[in-house]
Order: structure tokens, then sequence, then C-alpha cells
């Protein structure tokens, strides 16, 4: 049973008869059984509302959805009494999948069926679930009903946005332009013959083909194009740092981006991708999926994967790269590595990567000193900013300290800002693919 304002409002009516009736029978008297009658109508208008036991649930709700998206979801309500229903319903969604805050008005007659539109709009990676829904039957004088929770269990897979996608497009552009796919080609040579055609003005005659030359009459030209099939492996640091707030996120975010972006660009050039999401223990583990399938793999392995509170075990990450049946030509570790202390078990790991493949380390950071730099040359620094400009001075010291470090491995270190990161390490793989290095 629930209770509505009317009720409220129908005892504080009571206030009229007290005026009326109080002097002669009483003002106590009057107000008391004012109050025993006002129960006795909600009572009543409780027992007259049909029952929301009678209702039957089932949901339409798409398997996945991506993280800030809209989503349409549809709870089916089949009234399987004779009597009609009419009140309102609310479905039990947790806050961070972005349901209306308020309750859907139903009326529906027996023996019918309605749909009411949920829609929802997550705000959190994973699985978000609703076990059930409430319905509150309303009495014919709207004053208390009935209320159930009747059990009907939803479910949604929230996936990473993913939106670095748009950055996708122009490097598949360059990409096509190394493959030699378009009219325009690259000056210097990949690793692997493609094809001869004609020399035009501007090509690397170290390219000429003399033999081709000889045998056409005109001077024919080498293409060349990135070597296919090498496998990159990504593994991304899972413990405490990747709880790091980096922009409008945490650090674990910007590097699913750059593990998205990259792994798509490269499954483009013909190579193969494997991810690792490791801290102490394996959080996510994706081998073996290729083509078009490979990003979707990807973002359904990642949904579910959160910031551990504790310190990654890089020895472990080591030992379990070392293990893939494949030998990696790229290995990108995506982790944060600023703090010199507490980054020796990291150095310490290094080498067992570099010494069998190129190695590149990248981290989304949030060290910006330019606006404290500004501030102080204009002499507009006071005591608090002044501290908060020597912990950024001193966090990008030490980040630099780092960064020499994994120089000094064989490593490459690229650092940037959430949104910079992906098309950054991104241009890095084009780069080593232009160069022949992959």
């Amino acid at each position: 049973m629930y209770i509505t304002g009317r009720l409220a409002l129908l005892v504080a009516a009571g206030i009229v008869p007290v005026v009326l009736f109080g002097a002669a029978l009483g003002p106590w008297i009057v107000a008391g059984g004012w109050i025993l009658l006002s129960a006795a109508v909600a009572v009543a208008d409780a027992l007259l509302a049909a029952s929301p036991r009678a209702l039957r649930v089932a949901r339409e709700i798409p398997a996945r959805a991506r993280r800030d998206e809209a989503v349409r979801t549809e709870v089916i309500l089949r009234n399987t009494g004779t009597r009609r229903i009419h009140g309102r319903m609310r479905d039990a969604w947790q806050p961070t999948a972005g349901a209306p805050l308020g309750r859907f008005r139903i009326d529906i007659p027996g023996g019918e069926s309605r749909r009411i539109t949920v829609p929802l709009h997550p705000r959190r990676r994973g699985q978000l679930v609703s076990e059930f829904v409430v319905v509150r039957s309303g009495g014919p004088f709207g004053v208390a009903g009935r209320q159930a929770s009747i059990g009907a269990r939803g479910a949604l897979r929230v996936l990473p946005p993913f939106r670095s996608r748009r950055h996708l497009p122009s490097r598949l552009a360059r990409l096509r332009e190394l493959d030699g796919s378009t009219s325009v080609q690259l000056r210097g040579r990949g690793t692997e013959f493609d094809s001869l055609r004609e020399y035009v003005r501007g090509d690397d005659v170290r390219s000429i083909d003399w033999r081709a030359t000889a045998r056409a009459g005109t001077t024919m030209l080498r293409t060349w194009r990135p070597e296919r099939d090498r496998h990159i492996v990504i593994v991304i640091d899972t413990g405490r740092t990747s709880a790091t707030r980096v922009g409008d996120g945490v650090r674990l975010d910007a590097a699913m981006e750059a593990t998205l972006l990259l792994s798509a660009l490269a499954a483009r050039a013909g190579d193969h991708v494997h991810l690792v999401m490791m801290d102490r223990v394996t959080r996510a583990r994706v081998s073996g999926v290729d083509g078009n399938a490979l990003v979707p793999a990807l973002v359904d392995a990642m949904a579910a994967v959160d910031p551990q509170l504790i310190d990654t075990d890089w020895s472990s990450v080591a030992a379990l790269v070392r293990r893939l049946p494949v030998r990696p030509a790229l290995v990108v570790l995506l982790t944060a590595q600023d703090d010199p202390a507490a980054s020796r078990a990291f150095l310490a790991a290094l080498p067992s990567w570099t010494a069998r493949s190129r190695v590149l380390v990248g981290a989304a950071t949030d060290h910006d000193t330019s606006a404290g730099a500004a501030d102080a040359a204009e002499g507009l620094i006071d005591a608090e900013s002044a501290y908060l400009e020597a912990a950024r001075a001193r966090a990008g010291s030490d980040a630099a300290r780092v960064a020499d470090a994994v120089a000094r491995a064989g490593a490459v270190s690229l650092a940037a800002d959430a949104e910079s990161l992906p098309p950054l390490i991104a241009d890095h793989y084009l780069a080593l693919k232009l160069r022949g290095l992959l």
C-alpha cells in the first residue's frame, strides 16, 4: 500500500469541521474523528485498487550499447487480470544507467498489454542490470493504492565509446598511400615488393629496376609496400595508476581509446593484434581475432574492466607476453610511469621486451605548466598557485627522468593528453611502416 499527497490534503481539510463543530463537540474529538475517517478512506481506496500482481513483465533491451550514447529499451506490461490497472511504473536501473528519474503513467485494461519506452544514457562501462520494476496501482479516489515489485531482469553491456574513431579515416588514407593503393606513390621503400610501374618525375631513382627497364624500353620503377602479417601486442596496465583522472575520464579510458584506434588501423594494414589487460592477474585477453571482428572483440573484452587499486606485477606481465605463441614485432605498453621510485619494477622488466621486439611506451598525462608559467610571468601567482606550479614542475621532471630511462632501455616513450594520445600512437605505427621497421 502507498498513499498520495491527496491524503495530506484530505487531513488538512479537517480544519473546516473543527471550526464548524469544535465548539459544540470539542475540537479534539472532531479532529480525531476526521483523522479516522481519512484513514478509512485511504484503506478503502487501496482495497478498491486493482492488484499490480496481475501484471506480467517482459523486456526488449539491446545486448550492447556504447557509453555516453542514448539507447532505447522497452518494458512490456501485460494485465492478466480482469480489472483495469491505472497508476505509475518505475524501472529499477542504477543511476549510472541514465534512466529517467520520473515514473511512467500506465493505464492497462484487463487482458491487454502496453509497451513503455525507457530511454537510457549509460555513463559507465560494464554490465548494467535492472532486476525488477515497481508498479503502483491507484484507487478510484486517488488517495492511496497498491504497490508491488515485479521481478523482471534486464541486462545491458556498455562498451567503450571509441571516440578516437574520428581519427581513423585520415590514418587509413595515409595507410593506403603506403600500400600503393592510390595514384600517389611515396618515395622510399618499405619491406615487401609490390609491383612495377613507369617512372615519373620526382620518384626515388634508387627504386628503378634496370632489368625491367631494358625489357620494357622505358624506365620502370619498383614499388614497395609495408610488410603484412606482423604481430602487435598491446598491454594495458589496469593497476592503481590507471585510476588517475586525466581530462574528463581516467587513464584507463585513454588507454582503451588508443588501443582501439591502433587495432583498427593495424587490422586494415593486415597485421595481427593481441591484447592483454593486466595488473597482478589478467583482467582481459584477446588473441587470434583478425579483420572486421577484431574491434568488436576488443570492446567486448574491455567493457567490464575497471582500474584496480593495486600495484602491477610487471614480471608476471613480461612472462605472459613471452608465453604468447607469436613473436611480436611491436609491443605497446599503455601505462603511467611518471614516478622514478615506483617505476623500478617496470624498468627492470623492460629489457625483456626490447631484446625481442620494438617497444612503445604510451602514457596519458595532464601535466600542463603553460598556465602557471603565464601567471608567473605576469606576477599574478599567489602562495597556493606557487605550490601547485612547483608540484607540476616536479611531476614533469619525474616523468622526464622515467622517459630517459625508457629510452636508454631501447624503447620509445610517448606522453600526451587523453585526446592526443591515440592519434600520436597511430602516427608512430605508420612511421614504423613507412621506414620499413615494422
